[in-house]
């Protein structure tokens, strides 16, 4: 089964089916992830780019983003051993990951 970028049964059940609230969350997330994606890929410094995306990645199981998750803790884990090559690689899985979570929330934006 192909695996989508936001788990709707998940968010359904963390909201209580409360589509309004799920529109309101997404909408959220969405608003995170360029900001946190700004300051892990341009912050001051490891502990700053860690801690955006430790946030990010909390935001994203909230609402059942979890490549988005898995992502940013890969990011998370390669900030913390200081490997630029590798962190370059796990910046580009996030954004993109987080590229198709905003996709995903636009058309559920959309169809609602």
């Amino acid at each position: 089964m192909p695996q989508t970028a936001i788990d709707l049964a998940h968010l359904a059940r963390q909201t209580g089916g409360d589509h309004e609230l799920e529109r309101e969350l997404l909408a959220l997330f969405a608003q995170q992830c360029v900001r946190h994606l700004r300051t892990i890929h341009a912050g001051s410094d490891a502990r700053t780019r860690m801690d955006a995306a430790h946030t990010l990645k909390g935001a994203a199981q909230a609402i059942g983003a979890w490549t988005v998750a898995e992502a940013a803790d890969a990011m998370e884990r390669q900030l913390a051993t200081s490997d630029i090559g590798r962190t370059e690689h796990a910046m580009d899985a996030l954004t993109l990951a987080a590229a198709e979570a905003r996709a995903a929330i636009s058309r559920f934006d959309c169809a609602a």
